[in-house]
């Protein structure tokens, strides 16, 4: 049989394919030119460049099963390619500890003014050193701050753990009633139950000093006009999941008021050419949809969905 990955596939995943006797094509084919060419295929592997949608899945009778490396099933039309038959995996636990740590990356960044900092030493650096000192004089700890994360799947505990880790308190939302405590294992030796508590989306967002969100896509921003009323002020605010939960617009008014400190995204509302207004912000820390772009991660992701692939496709 033959799998097309067509965003790609960690090497690790690719020899297991191979090993099991699959033949693994990773030259990528434009979006375009899928409907031509993907019914060649038995399998297609994407991430959330290729979209597999109703027209796409009509035009390839042939395919048996659409495997998502990450988290995410936005870009495929999930319940379309049941209907017909297709099969439709992820990986939805293989990178969520990279996308917290990308979380804290930027948490870090965002209450020392890294974000800014980086912009204006290279340029202001040797004329205006004690300036520029005097301006990220001000920076805070996380330590002993509160962290409200939108959204406790898999992705929303790992970054409460590390929260945890640095001393934090964590407040939680989800749709559904979630743990009381986390375990948090240190030096692979010592694990130790540390209290959280589940709370509704207006009492997280009037308490919270930082918020992170992990939710799938909305209809409706989770954090719109309305709401960034409720935040405190001064808060910072953290999107690593998807474009489009942050109403990007009120964000650039709620950060020129002060109402917000700093926000840092990873996502964007139009992906893969995000606005201008929010690119030039000066209290945006900005990272290129980078969440499970790790090593680990990757090599995670290959051999899950090689594991899935196989399992599926037998």
């Amino acid at each position: 049989m033959k799998i097309l990955a067509n965003d790609g596939i960690d090497p690790i995943g690719k020899q297991l394919l191979e090993d099991a006797g699959f033949q693994v094509d990773t030259t990528h084919i434009p979006q375009d030119e899928l409907v031509d060419k993907l019914n060649q295929y038995d399998a297609i592997t994407v991430r959330s460049a290729t979209k597999v949608r109703q027209a796409l899945i009509d035009a390839c009778p042939n395919l048996k099963v659409i495997a998502r490396g990450g988290v995410g099933l936005d870009n495929i039309d999930v319940a379309y390619a049941q209907s017909k038959g297709i099969k439709v995996v992820n990986t939805p636990a293989a990178s969520s500890h990279s996308v917290a740590e990308l979380v804290f990356a930027h948490l870090l960044t965002g209450v020392r003014f890294l974000y800014d900092s980086n912009r204006k030493m290279p340029l202001e650096g040797d004329r205006n050193f004690a300036a520029l000192k005097k301006a990220y004089a001000k920076g805070s700890e996380l330590q002993g701050k509160t962290l409200g994360v939108v959204g406790f799947g898999r992705i929303g505990r790992e970054t409460a753990k590390i929260a945890l880790g640095l001393g934090m308190n964590v407040l939680y939302t989800d749709l559904f009633t979630g743990p009381e405590t986390l375990s948090l294992t240190f030096s692979g030796a010592v694990t130790v139950d540390i209290p959280i508590t589940q709370v509704e989306l207006p009492d997280l967002f009037s308490q919270a000093d930082f918020i992170s969100i992990h939710v799938p896509f909305t209809d409706k921003p989770v954090i719109g006009a309305e709401e960034f009323e409720l935040l405190k002020d001064g808060v910072g605010l953290v999107n690593a999941s998807r474009g489009g939960v942050i109403e990007e617009s009120a964000l650039i008014a709620a950060l020129d008021s002060g109402k917000v400190a700093f926000a840092a995204l990873d996502v964007f509302d139009d992906e893969p050419t995000p606005k201008a207004a929010i690119l030039q912000h000066p209290r945006i820390s900005l990272t290129p949809h980078i969440g499970a772009a790790t090593v680990e991660a990757q090599q995670r992701i290959g051999a899950e969905l090689a594991e899935l692939l196989i399992a599926n496709l037998r």
